[in-house]
């Protein structure tokens, strides 16, 4: 029995009702093609299940046909305990959603790269120059981080999902941050909180001091001139804590804003533990609208965060830049809005 014959070029154009140099011209990312033949295209493939050849594929465009997502800590993760945060963590799930949703269509594979060394830094440097992906979207995680920079100095195609700590000439989207905490704190007011509290993110993240600014501002044109607040990790088990570090400094506190969903999660089980019930004793409003979200008891009412639209225009934003490497820094803003739910 002979083996089922592997589709062409020529089967994918008669399926598309398009000629063969059509074809290669959107496989092989030739710009200018019309979208909606690109689309037809992209789903004659999938019908005849062909499969472009990679080698070939880059031997003409100069191309890799990847795009590296990469994410840039502080400190290396070469055990098991990073990969376990972020295959766990929702923010990270989302952003790798939204930038797949953006390449797979275009059959652009997706790599990803964890740094957390000066050494892993410029080593991911010199392997973007030399091809091994042809842009990159970047996550990066701490505020003296040279790699937005690096990624500036060689030329490579890069975008960041957040705000770059420091002033560095690179694309990137980010959320209005201040705007969120703005609608947390008017939620809770307009909820009849009169003992407001905060639990940030960790201080040097700038998304974490625009949200507790957006909050401290709304609060004081009501009036607030005061309100607690601690630092929490980002996670449930400092949410947790910090909690308790509040109530030991506010213990009638009425109205909570914690700046992102795993950290209340964790906030609200420490209230369960210390006997105050969420919403009729304290009023509590998260962030990110997240999987936490709707895994907490009560359902969280929080702030949207759009990650998957975010790194989807971040990863639009990477394509144009391949093709384009002229075109101007910029950066996108999303805005935020509030999602009411059971907890506060």
């Amino acid at each position: 029995m002979s083996e089922k014959r592997r589709p062409t070029l020529e089967d994918v154009a008669e399926a598309a009702g398009v000629s063969r140099a059509t074809v290669s011209r959107v496989i092989n990312g030739v710009r200018n093609v019309d979208p909606k033949l690109h689309e037809i295209v992209w789903q004659a493939v999938d019908a005849t299940g062909y499969v472009p050849n990679r080698a070939a594929r880059s031997l003409v465009t100069r191309r890799s046909g990847t795009v590296a997502l990469v994410v840039s800590d502080a400190v290396s993760h070469d055990d098991d305990p990073f990969m376990r945060r972020f295959f766990a963590d929702p923010y990270f799930g989302r952003i790798v959603g939204g930038v797949m949703s953006v390449l797979r269509p275009k059959g652009i594979q997706l790599a990803l790269q964890i740094v957390g060394t000066a050494e892993a830094r410029t080593r991911l440097v010199g392997d973007l120059g030399q091809g091994q992906a042809d842009g990159a979207v970047v996550l990066s995680l701490h505020p003296d981080d040279t790699l937005p920079q690096q990624l500036c100095d060689a030329g490579i195609a890069a975008v960041l999902v957040g705000r770059p700590a420091q002033p560095v000439p690179i694309s990137y989207v980010d959320l209005a941050n201040d705007a969120g905490g703005a609608l947390a704190a008017e939620h809770l007011v307009g909820r009849g909180c009169i003992r407001p509290a905060m639990i940030t993110g960790p201080a040097h993240v700038p998304a974490s001091q625009d949200r507790l600014i957006g909050f401290r501002q709304a609060l004081a044109r009501h009036g607030f001139a005061y309100f607690p607040f601690t630092e929490g990790g980002f996670t449930y088990e400092s949410g947790e804590s910090a909690l308790l570090e509040l109530l030991f400094t506010q213990p009638d506190l009425d109205g909570l804003f914690v700046a992102n969903d795993l950290m209340a999660q964790g906030a609200i089980m420490a209230l369960r533990s210390q006997n105050r019930r969420v919403p009729e004793d304290v009023k509590v409003v998260g962030f990110d609208d997240s999987s936490a979200a709707l895994d907490a008891r009560p359902q969280l009412t929080t702030v949207r965060h759009p990650l998957e639209d975010m790194a989807a225009q971040a990863a639009h934003m990477v394509l144009e830049r391949i093709d384009d490497p002229s075109l101007r820094v910029e950066s996108v803003i999303f805005d935020p809005k509030l999602v009411v739910r059971q907890s506060a």
